[in-house]
């Protein structure tokens, strides 16, 4: 029995970290970077600031990203 729990806890321990290295991968992509934040509150418009507080982060930053490489217009309505 005990050469089992020798044998088997280093294994499960093994595949749990490998599980949680893909799922700290995948949130390291979503993530939003500290200096994003601060210059995104430091020049945002008032229609980003709208966008925050309606559709969070991940939105308001999208167009502030977008006004900053002048591809769109980050004038555009906020649902």
């Amino acid at each position: 029995m005990t050469a089992w729990f020798v044998i088997v806890v280093p294994i499960v321990i093994m595949f749990f970290a490998l599980f949680m290295e893909r799922v700290e991968a995948k949130l390291r992509h979503g993530a939003v970077q500290e200096n994003e934040v601060e210059e995104f509150l430091e020049s945002a418009r008032p229609e980003e600031v709208k966008a925050l507080y309606g559709h969070g982060i991940g939105r308001a930053l999208e167009l502030f990203r977008l006004r900053r490489r002048g591809r769109g217009s980050a004038r555009k309505r906020v649902r």
